[in-house]
């Protein structure tokens, strides 16, 4: 179950307290449920795999493809469609939905969303250029990026040159923030710190591709526990 990914929108921000006194910001996305609309098998693709229908949209929205699609799976029309990867096809049939019990036991996950759009930017501010001089002789071009090219050879400014231009809105991922509480009845998603995008972002959550060694904070809380009632024994 932990090839699959779900899809989210993006809450807002909140803080959860700890016994210890501690807060930590969480981000709290609102998950929705997947729903398996087609198991694609090797014999068909060269490679197994699943797709995962997500939120409801009307029917009058799609197009005649798309209804006559819906139609011949027996489901109700999905907003959005996702195709994962999966080593074995066992566990998973039609029609069958997924929440937020397949991040059961897990600590970390890996994020996808798209990033908040800033505009036009200069390249002070879009990419941390330091400007020219703030003295007399520099006129009127002090957020200025300076240079771009150079002679006659190559004569051109290359692809990729770091100049002012489009900042944000677009995708990115974070890997590896943890998982701080789930509620199920809600259907809500507690991590730690913050996360691209704005309110209503669409975020995408799975687990982490990366085998980290690393405490996580109720870990941490229960270390402090065991030390302390440890030194109270000592002192006894």
């Amino acid at each position: 179950m932990t090839e699959i990914a779900l899809i989210g929108k993006k809450i807002g921000m909140s803080r959860e307290f700890f016994k210890t006194g501690q807060s930590i910001p969480v981000t709290v996305i609102k998950m929705e449920k997947g729903r398996v609309i087609e198991i694609i098998e090797e014999s068909k693709r060269g490679y197994k795999a699943v797709q995962l229908g997500f939120g409801n949209i009307k029917n009058s929205k799609l197009s005649k493809s798309m209804k006559g699609y819906f139609a011949k799976k027996k489901t109700e029309p999905k907003n959005r469609l996702k195709e994962f990867r999966v080593k074995s096809l066992d566990n998973y049939k039609e029609g069958n939905e997924f929440g937020l019990e397949i991040f059961k036991d897990i600590k970390f996950v890996d994020i996808k969303s798209k990033t908040i759009g800033k505009g036009f930017a200069g390249p002070m501010k879009r990419h941390n250029f330091g400007g020219l001089r703030a003295s007399h002789g520099v006129s009127i071009s002090h957020r200025s990026h300076g240079s771009t090219g150079q002679r006659q050879d190559p004569g051109k400014v290359f692809k990729n040159k770091k100049m002012a231009g489009h900042m944000g809105d677009k995708i990115r991922t974070m890997q590896n923030i943890e998982i701080i509480k789930s509620d199920l009845d809600n259907n809500l998603l507690y991590l730690k710190g913050s996360i691209p995008g704005s309110k209503n972002t669409e975020v995408l959550v799975k687990k982490a591709a990366k085998n980290i060694r690393k405490l996580t904070i109720h870990e941490k809380i229960e270390l402090l526990e065991k030390q302390k009632k440890m030194t109270e024994k000592k002192k006894k």
